[in-house]
């Protein structure tokens, strides 16, 4: 993932869905999705359909996420034979990979950690209708061709099941001002699984995007002492899947 050079063509879909507002790219992805700001107060997703995830899947977890915890507020989402599109409304706050966090690593992956922890606690269980466990997850990768080892068929024993976020790495977060978890952006794979399967991408992600060292404080942050075995096995899963 990447933020896009500002003179990006624009898809003419992007173009109808902002109307009159200025674009301002702020988002590309690894399989060709975009992500634009208007400057009406609203954030525009578009991209390739694909099998991993949908932008309809992520549409309906945030509407079912945002009665317990602060998720974007989803205005209009859609597709085609190709391509589809998300529309949500602007959060205050930055991501947690904003070049003012980036600059504040230690304040970033504390709070990162903590909101993570937040979310876990807030989400129901048996209310989820969604589930993000190791056989979903082996059965989607099948689906678009990936191979996985057999040996990620063996998960270790769940520690606590939670509704996990499905992408908690770090730039799925929002911080306000004060360094503080504010939201939690990019829900598609939102689902019930181990918490450690969203506790070792988030650590993970650190080192992606503010280097080595991080890991460890934001599993401090989350509250739990690093379970190394589970860690490994759902990084690895990740990288497979």
């Amino acid at each position: 993932m990447s933020i896009p050079a500002v003179d990006l063509p624009v898809p003419e879909a992007v173009t109808a869905l902002a109307g009159s507002a200025a674009l301002t790219p702020v988002w590309e992805n690894g399989i060709g999705g975009l992500t634009f700001r208007t400057d009406d107060g609203r954030f525009l997703k578009w991209g390739p359909r694909h099998l991993e995830t949908s932008m309809r899947d992520e549409a309906e977890r945030m509407r079912w996420a945002a009665a317990w915890t602060a998720v974007p507020r989803v205005l209009a989402q859609g597709e085609d034979d190709a391509h589809e599109w998300l529309v949500t409304a602007a959060l205050p706050g930055r991501s947690a990979v904003d070049p003012h966090w980036i600059a504040r690593p230690e304040i970033a992956v504390r709070a990162v950690g903590a909101a993570l922890r937040a979310l876990h606690d807030a989400l129901p269980v048996a209310r989820c209708p969604w589930s993000w466990g190791v056989p979903e997850r082996i059965e989607n990768a099948a689906r678009r061709g990936v191979v996985v080892p057999e040996r990620l068929r063996d998960a270790p024993p769940i520690d606590r099941l939670v509704v996990c976020h499905g992408d908690a790495c770090v730039p799925n977060t929002l911080l306000d001002d004060e360094g503080r978890g504010l939201a939690h952006v990019d829900l598609a794979a939102l689902g019930v699984a181990d918490r450690w399967a969203d506790i070792a991408v988030a650590s993970m992600s650190t080192g992606w995007n503010y280097g080595t060292g991080y890991e460890d404080l934001l599993i401090e942050a989350y509250g739990v002492d690093p379970d190394r075995e589970r860690l490994a096995y759902y990084r690895e899963l990740w990288d497979a899947t």
